[in-house]
């Protein structure tokens, strides 16, 4: 049995698994597939052709605890999924959230927000997005990543399993820390392998590439590899290794 609103709107062909709940001024597009208990909250929008697996919950109003210190509530805008996006099993997308065409999102992953995710994405299994984050088009973060509040992935990242960054350089003292909240920056291209950890504020430049479980303190230059703990210049990225120089890279694709 589902409890699907009298007022939502539900495009031709859209399928439903059991025990779905569907509020009023949802919105979804035609030839969609809904799993089991499934709920959709008010006002989302969802495109055409979206898989949305069992157990999954989209449109969530953001908890604030008492002594949060990057919670806000706010007038969201609805959430907003784009046409052909899969979405996994027990996965949590928030209200204020915009996810672009083709993206996928794994099993477990949580979507905080006022997060924007660009076309053809992949956001791994349980993968968390804190809130108040711009991910680009066509990257890929892998399982576990776990990507702070404050923070831009520019187009083309890569970020490998168990990567782990942060936005406070206070650690939860002091009330200066309220006036420093930064997440990290990674530009066009920049990799981040795996078990890496990214301290706050700091940003990786257009195809940087930093080393499995690195501990980065400092920015990142361009087209270099920095490893170790605290992060060091370990050599150049390869010619070869070059974003622009992927036979798969299309520019005019963008």
């Amino acid at each position: 049995m589902n409890d699907i609103s009298d007022k939502a709107d539900i495009g031709k062909g859209v399928k439903f698994g059991s025990f779905c709940v569907i509020d009023a001024d949802v919105e979804i597009g035609a030839e969609c597939e809904i799993g089991h208990h499934v709920v959709i909250l008010s006002g989302t929008k969802i495109g055409k052709r979206v898989r949305i697996d069992d157990h999954t919950s989209i449109g969530k109003m953001p908890m604030q605890a008492s002594n949060s210190a990057v919670t806000r509530m706010a007038d969201w805008a609805p959430c907003t999924i784009g046409d052909g996006v899969i979405i996994g099993s027990s996965v949590v997308i928030y209200i204020g959230s915009t996810i672009d065409a083709d993206v996928l999102v794994a099993d477990f992953a949580s979507i905080r927000e006022d997060v924007s995710i660009g076309k053809r994405t992949i956001v791994g299994r349980g993968v968390a997005i804190e809130n108040d984050c711009s991910i680009g088009a066509f990257c890929k973060l892998e399982t576990n990543a776990y990507i702070t509040a404050y923070s831009l992935l520019e187009d083309y990242v890569f970020v490998a399993p168990g990567v782990l960054t942060s936005n406070d350089n206070f650690v939860g003292r002091s009330e200066e820390r309220f006036k420093h909240f930064k997440g990290i920056t990674v530009r066009r291209g920049g990799r981040v392998g795996v078990g890496a950890v990214v301290l706050p504020g700091r940003e990786i430049h257009r195809d940087g590439l930093v080393a499995a479980g690195a501990v980065v303190t400092h920015d990142v230059p361009g087209r270099q590899i920095h490893a170790g703990v605290p992060a060091s210049l370990f050599g150049d990225v390869d010619d070869e290794q070059l974003l622009d120089n992927q036979n798969w890279f299309d520019s005019g694709n963008e």
